[in-house]
C-alpha cells in the first residue's frame, strides 16, 4: 500500500449513545476531517439514516441535480444512538445512504455486520465519503491507535477481486495480530467485480465468526450502493476497533437498559422455537408460508406458488433449509454481539457448480428468504443447490440478489414471449427453470461482457432497450417489468394486496419491503379491509420501520418473535379503528423505554413515530430536490403488481378473478373473453390504487401533488428556508 493521507485523532468516548463526531473523507483531495455533531442534528435527525441524509443535504451541490456518478455524490454510513449496543437484541445495524444509479434519488440499506458498531467504538457516529480516487484505495479506520488512513493499492494482483477472498485477506492483514480476538475486532466493507459493470452493485459488511472460523458478511444490497463504491475507486473500508466492554455506550440508565434487554432476550429464546424458529432457519422459514398463501413470486411474479403443485405437496418445506443449515452446525449465530435472534445462517461445504470457482468447496452466507424467492422460484427454480450457487456468486461478485432475481426473471419472460431469442442472448436459452442460464448472466456481469451487461443495467433500462432495439411493445414491457422508480421489486406477489401495492409505490426509495411489510396482514389475516384502514397503516408502519434505521437496529426482534399474549389483543383499537396486534405494542413500548434508558430523554411510542416522521418527510423533500419525489413518481407501477397481465396469469386464478368481477363489481361475464375480463379487472384495480394514493397522502399530510405541506414541515421543525423553497411549487 502507498499512504496517501493520514490523520491522528484523539479518541472520544460515547455519551448516551453518541460519540458526537462524524468522519469526512474526500477521495479526490485526500482530505480527512472530523466534524462535530450539533445538538440540532441529534435532536431532529437522531442518527443512522437521519445523520446520513443531513450530511448529504449539506454537502451535495444545491444548485443542480446530483447524479450517482458525480464526484460530489457521497456514500454515508452511520449507526444510531441505540446501535453498537450489546444490551439489546438487534443492535448491530449500519445504514448506507447514497444517490442510487438505478433511481437517481436517495437509496438507503440497513445492514448487519460489525463495521458500523466498530466505527462507532472508534469514535464516529457516521462516515461521509465524497470524491473519486485516481487509483484504487483502501480507507483504514484504526480505532485501536486512533488513526485514519487513505492507502493506495499499488499491486492489485496481490488482493483478490472476489469479495469472499478479499474479506479474508484484509481481515488477516489489518487485524494487527493473528489471534481470533484480533480478527474478531476487524471488519471489512467491500464489493466485487460485477459492481463495476452493473447498476446492481452491493456492499458486504463483514464480521469474524469464531463458530465458522471465517469472516462472514451481510449485505447492503439495494439500489446500487456497491456500484457507487466501485465508481469512487474504493477497494475496501476497513475498521480495526479498540477492545471494548458493554458499558462503552455510556447509557443514561444502565440498570434499566439491562433489565429491558434481559426481558426481550428471554422472550425470544423462550418463544422462537414454537413460532418461526429464526434461531434455527432464519428467514428460511418464509418461503413455505409464502407459497402456501399464494404470495411467493414465481416465474416473474406471474404466480404466487408453483403452478403444478398444490396443497401440502409443496416444493419449499421448512425441512429443506433446516437440513442445509444444520449441516453447517445446529442453529445460526448473530451478525452482532448480544442478539438472541441469531438468525444469521450459512451453508458449509457447497461445491461450486459453475464459473471460476467450479469444483471448490465454499462457505455461503445464507441464503435468506429474498434470495430463495428471487433467484429460486422467480426463475422457476426449486433446487436449493442452485439457489445457494446464485447466492455465493452474487455475494462474491458484489451483486444484489433481489435485483438480480427480479431482473433475470423479467428477461426470462421476455425470452418466453419471443421478445428475446438465442441470437440476441448470445446463445443463452433463457428459459424459466434453467439455472445455468441465470448463472451465465451473473458470470457475464462479473466479466463485463455479453448479454449480462445489458441485464445488469436494471429492469427500467431493459424495458427501453428491448422496445427500442427489438420492437417490443413498451406497454407490455412496462406491465411485466417489476420495477418502480427504477428499483426492482422485492420478493412478494402483491396482486391481491392493495395495501402492499401502496407500500411499494409510495416509498421514498422504490419498492423495498422494509418500509411497509403489510402483505400478511392484508391478505392472510384480512385485518385492514377499508381504505381508511389501509391509509392509516401506510402512515404508521413506514414511520415505525424507518425508526429502526435511525437508531441502528434490526427489525426482526420487534416482529418475528411476538409475545404470545399479543394474539389476545384486539386486532383493532375499538376507539380509533387502527391496528393493534400488528404493531406488537408491548415491544413498541419496550423500544421507547430502551431509547429513554440510553439517551436520558423521557420517550413515549408516539415520540418514536414523530422522530421518524420528520426524517421520512425530509427524505421525501430531498427526492423533490433531486427532481422526483412527487405523485407522478409514485404512480404508474407495473400492472402485474396489481393484477394479471396475461391470459396464463388470469387462468391460473380464474375462479377467484371471475368471482370478484361478478360479486364485487356486478359485471356479467356472459360473452366476455379472457382478455375482456382482464381489461375490466384492470380498470377497477387501477381506480382503487388511485383512490388509496389520495387517502394515504391525506393521512401523511401531503399535498395533492405528493409534497409535504408547509404546515407539516413547520410542525416537524424542518421548515428551513431552503426546504420551504423546494416544496413551495407543489403546495
Amino acid at each position: 500500500m502507498k499512504l496517501l493521507a493520514q490523520k491522528q485523532y484523539k479518541h472520544q468516548d460515547m455519551t448516551r449513545g453518541y460519540t458526537n463526531r462524524t468522519l469526512y473523507i474526500n477521495l479526490e483531495t485526500n482530505e480527512i476531517k472530523i466534524k462535530p455533531v450539533s445538538e440540532e442534528m441529534r435532536k431532529k435527525f437522531i442518527g443512522g439514516k437521519g445523520f446520513d441524509l443531513w450530511l448529504m443535504w449539506n454537502s451535495l451541490p444545491k444548485d443542480r441535480i446530483v447524479k450517482w456518478d458525480d464526484p460530489e455524490n457521497e456514500i454515508c454510513i452511520a449507526t444510531g444512538p441505540l446501535g453498537a449496543s450489546t444490551y439489546y437484541p438487534g443492535g448491530g445495524k449500519s445504514i448506507v445512504t447514497t444517490i442510487s444509479p438505478l433511481t437517481g434519488i436517495i437509496i438507503d440499506s440497513n445492514v448487519g455486520g460489525h463495521f458500523g458498531p466498530y466505527s462507532k467504538f472508534s469514535g464516529f457516529d457516521a462516515i461521509e465519503i465524497q470524491g473519486k480516487a485516481e487509483e484504487e484505495v483502501i480507507i483504514f479506520i484504526n480505532g485501536k491507535d486512533h488513526v485514519v488512513s487513505i492507502e493506495q493499492v499499488e499491486d492489485s494482483d496481490e488482493l483478490s477481486e472476489y469479495a469472499h477472498q478479499l474479506t479474508q485477506q484484509l481481515t488477516e492483514g489489518y487485524a494487527q495480530g493473528k489471534s481470533e480476538l484480533d480478527k474478531q475486532m476487524t471488519s471489512v466493507v467491500s464489493t466485487g467485480p460485477a459492481a463495476k459493470h452493473s447498476k446492481w452493485g452491493m456492499l458486504n459488511f463483514s464480521w469474524y465468526s469464531r463458530k465458522r472460523n471465517w469472516a462472514s458478511y451481510k449485505q447492503a444490497g439495494r439500489g446500487g450502493c456497491g456500484t457507487v463504491f466501485k465508481d469512487k475507486n474504493l477497494k475496501a473500508l476497513v475498521c480495526r476497533a479498540p477492545v471494548y466492554d458493554v458499558k462503552k455506550n455510556n447509557p443514561a440508565d444502565t440498570e434499566k437498559l439491562l433489565e429491558l434487554g434481559r426481558k426481550h432476550k428471554k422472550q425470544i429464546v423462550k418463544y422462537d422455537p414454537s413460532q418461526n424458529q429464526m434461531r434455527y432457519v432464519g428467514t428460511g422459514y418464509l418461503p413455505d408460508i409464502m407459497n402456501v398463501t399464494d404470495l411467493l413470486p414465481t416465474e416473474n411474479y406471474r404466480f404466487g406458488q408453483h403452478r403444478e403443485i398444490s396443497g401440502k405437496d409443496i416444493p419449499y418445506k421448512r425441512g429443506v433449509w433446516f437440513e442445509i443449515f444444520e449441516g453447517a452446525g445446529k442453529g445460526g449465530d448473530s451478525c452482532w454481539l448480544g442478539c438472541s435472534v441469531s438468525c444469521s445462517h450459512y451453508t458449509r461445504g457447497h461445491t461450486v457448480l459453475t464459473g471460476p470457482f467450479k469444483g471448490k468447496e465454499v462457505i455461503v452466507d445464507g441464503p435468506e428468504y429474498e434470495t430463495i424467492a428471487g433467484c429460486g422460484s422467480n426463475w422457476g427454480i426449486w433446487d436449493p443447490k442452485w439457489v445457494i450457487e446464485a447466492n455465493f456468486y452474487c455475494d462474491t461478485y458484489g451483486l444484489d440478489t433481489i435485483s438480480v432475481g427480479t431482473g433475470i426473471a423479467f428477461a426470462m419472460e421476455c425470452y418466453e414471449e419471443g421478445i428475446l431469442t438465442k441470437d440476441i442472448t448470445g446463445g443463452i436459452e433463457l428459459e424459466f427453470g434453467n439455472p445455468e442460464a441465470g448463472m451465465e448472466l451473473i458470470h457475464q456481469m462479473a466479466r463485463g461482457e455479453g448479454f449480462g451487461l445489458i441485464i445488469g443495467q436494471g429492469v427500467r433500462h431493459m424495458k427501453k432497450y428491448f422496445a427500442d432495439k427489438y420492437g417490443a411493445d413498451p406497454q407490455f414491457l412496462h406491465d411485466i417489468g417489476m420495477e418502480h422508480k427504477g428499483l426492482e421489486f422485492s420478493e412478494y406477489v402483491t396482486k391481491e394486496s392493495l395495501t402492499q401495492q401502496g407500500g411499494y409505490a409510495f416509498t421514498n426509495k422504490g419498492p423495498q419491503h422494509d418500509e411497509a411489510w403489510l402483505i400478511f396482514e392484508d391478505v392472510v389475516r384480512e385485518s385492514i379491509p377499508t381504505f381508511e384502514d389501509k391509509a392509516a397503516a401506510l402512515r404508521w408502519f413506514p414511520y415505525w420501520r424507518t425508526w429502526f434505521s435511525l437508531c441502528g437496529l434490526c427489525k426482526l426482534p420487534w416482529n418475528d418473535v411476538p409475545p404470545p399474549n399479543n394474539h389476545e389483543l384486539p386486532i383493532k383499537d375499538p376507539k380509533t379503528g387502527e391496528l393493534v396486534q400488528a404493531k406488537i405494542p408491548e415491544h413498541v413500548k419496550w423500544y421507547a423505554d430502551y431509547y429513554a434508558a440510553v439517551t436520558g430523554q423521557n420517550t413515549t411510542p408516539d415520540d418514536l413515530i414523530r422522530m421518524s416522521e420528520r426524517v421520512y418527510n425530509f427524505q421525501r423533500i430531498f427526492n423533490i430536490r433531486q427532481g422526483k419525489g412527487l405523485k407522478e413518481n409514485d404512480s404508474n407501477i407495473p400492472y402485474r403488481a396489481m393484477g394479471p397481465v396475461t391470459k396464463l396469469e388470469y387462468k391460473s386464478r380464474e375462479e377467484r378473478y371471475d368471482s370478484q368481477l361478478k360479486e364485487e363489481f356486478g359485471i356479467s361475464l356472459d360473452g366476455l373473453s379472457t382478455l375482456d375480463k382482464i381489461k375490466k379487472l384492470r380498470e377497477y384495480r387501477e381506480e382503487q390504487f388511485t383512490k388509496l394514493q389520495d387517502a394515504v397522502y391525506d393521512k401523511r399530510e401531503w399535498s395533492s401533488r405528493g409534497s409535504p405541506t408547509f404546515s407539516l414541515v413547520k410542525k416537524l421543525g424542518i421548515d428551513y428556508a431552503n426546504v420551504l423553497k423546494i416544496i413551495e411549487p407543489y403546495q
